[in-house]
């Protein structure tokens, strides 16, 4: 690890890098045409922006968490960084290009001695990243689901699983950018109630790391540490020409890039709380969750959202010092923000048990999204669910017909118990649950009666009764829409009517009614809980 002298810039071959960013102000520098070059400062870069393309150039930093200390070091970083962005933005890097002359006369992509290398970049606007246009009131929940879906896919599909001899993943690794975070904040804050803070922290998440270790193990051997993007924030999204963009992953530090996945969704589920949005933060991890199907990691999330808190506790912690006046005084306010995040992600949270009763149509789903998000809880469905057990995606079609392959009896029996485990499982792991399925059977609802029961939370049935003549309208919008998990016909709805239990008069003590205030939470307003 650095010491405190390493953390700021070191002498290097480069000379004045500050004046070698001056000197790449002017046009002429470039082996293409270039218009008026703006330059954007990260704590570990310089972006000069060209117009159609971008040029990143890594300062000779040593942070301990990264090395760029020599220009062999920052070659190899700058390669590693177009080699694992392409897999997420391969239209946007295009390659590492040297710099050659001197800092005070450079070329870029030039001929003769190379003294400095940079990443270029196909240019986007500056104001595309998500953080921006979130600032600016653009960002909406279109935005969130996209960056769901992508991170989904991108999990399942397109980042390899750490080898089990691997270093990455273990929880001894786990714990050494956790520990890093601490050290490397601790002596940039003078206020003793901010230092007060972070030792509470501390403690804490040295006492979850030893509860949570069995479990990273577990993962580790389950395939759930994967080389990931690493650091998956607002401000490294954006939204250009209608779609997402992710870029700027990790490639400085393995060690940070692969990790579980759970540790990569805690990182943008924790930007958007600070940012204020705690029901994005819901629906983000709701979709991502039914997309992947990783509900058994989530006893894992508040300990890596505290982590990623850190993380950006960290770089401001730095910034400081590299700044002076009102602006370190404001970056000396991001700093205590995030350790009052972290603080509050560290607190428990009220737990309840919610089921749906309706038939098909009813508008469980709709209703339940927006539970889930206020006053917020992990969903689960029971049309995804029973599509995962049997292997299909959500959106694939079955062909199953009434009472027989997906919806034989011991199908929806298995898919209730199934259901039901989940359910089990995250409120042991302090989560707020709301399951959305039919219900028809009372031993469907006394199932999840006594899961609630055992667990010792809330438990409340929400009830949607709907006019027929609603059910079979809706039923054929939907079907003719074909973008719902749900199969449901207008012979399986006749089925469902023909085969119902009603809510009986002992269960109503527990039912909320389509026309109560069903968004009153049970046991607190959940939006400043994690």
């Amino acid at each position: 690890m650095a010491g405190q002298a390493g953390m700021d810039a070191m002498p290097d071959a480069t000379g004045d890098m500050p004046g070698l960013i001056r000197s790449l102000h002017d046009p002429a520098c470039y082996d293409h045409a270039a218009g008026p070059v703006r330059v954007i400062e990260t704590h570990i870069s310089w972006v000069l922006l060209t117009g159609e393309f971008a040029y990143k150039i890594k300062k000779p930093l040593d942070l301990g968490f990264l090395d760029f200390s020599s220009i062999d070091k920052r070659l190899h970083a700058c390669c590693d960084e177009v080699q694992l962005n392409r897999r997420l933005a391969p239209a946007i890097y295009l390659d590492v290009v040297p710099i050659t002359g001197t800092p005070d006369a450079p070329r870029v992509n030039g001929v003769g001695e190379t003294f400095e290398y940079a990443v270029k970049m196909r240019q986007f606007p500056p104001d595309a990243t998500l953080d921006r246009l979130d600032a600016a009131g653009g960002m909406t929940a279109r935005h969130v689901e996209a960056i769901a879906a992508t991170l989904a896919r991108f999990h399942l599909e397109g980042c390899a699983r750490a080898a089990a001899d691997s270093p990455w993943g273990s929880p001894e690794a786990i714990w050494r950018p956790v520990a890093q975070n601490f050290a490397q904040i601790a002596p940039r804050l003078d206020d003793p109630a901010d230092r007060a803070q972070l030792d509470t922290l501390q403690r804490w998440s040295e006492a979850e790391h030893a509860r949570l270790a069995p479990l990273m193990a577990a993962r580790k051997r389950n395939g759930l540490v994967r080389e990931c993007h690493g650091d998956l924030h607002l401000g490294n999204l954006a939204w250009v020409d209608g779609q997402l963009l992710v870029f700027d992953c990790i490639e400085f530090n393995p060690e940070l890039r692969w990790i579980d996945i759970q540790s990569e969704v805690a990182f943008c589920y924790m930007d958007l709380l600070q940012r204020g949005h705690a029901d994005w933060a819901w629906l983000f991890l709701n979709l991502w969750l039914e997309a992947t199907g990783d509900y058994a990691g989530l006893a894992l999330l508040r300990y890596y959202a505290v982590y990623r808190a850190l993380v950006r506790a960290k770089v401001a912690a730095i910034r400081t010092g590299q700044t002076a006046g009102p602006e370190r005084d404001a970056v000396l306010t991001d700093v205590r923000t995030l350790l009052q995040r972290a603080a509050t992600l560290t607190r428990p949270q009220p737990t309840r048990l919610d089921i749906t009763h309706g038939l098909s149509g009813s508008g469980k789903t709709t209703v339940t999204r927006t539970l889930m998000q206020n006053p917020g809880a992990i969903r689960l469905r029971s049309d995804v669910e029973r599509k995962r057990l049997a292997g299909l995606g959500a959106l694939e079609r079955s062909g199953s017909s009434i009472g027989q392959d997906l919806y034989a009896a011991d199908a929806t029996q298995r898919t209730y118990a199934h259901l039901a485990s989940l359910a089990g499982g995250l409120l042991d792991a302090g989560w707020p649950v709301i399951v959305d399925a039919t219900f028809t059977a009372r031993g469907q609802r006394d199932l999840f009666h006594d899961v609630a029961q055992s667990h010792g939370v809330a438990f409340r049935i929400l009830d949607f009764p709907v006019a027929v003549a609603t059910l079979r309208e809706r039923i054929l919008e939907r079907s003719h829409a074909g973008t719902d998990a749900s199969e449901a016909d207008l012979a399986v709805l006749q089925h469902q009517i023909d085969t119902e239990e009603p809510l009986a008069t002992d269960e109503q003590a527990d039912v909320v009614g389509a026309d109560k205030p069903l968004h009153a939470p049970v046991q607190g307003h959940l939006n400043d809980a994690p």
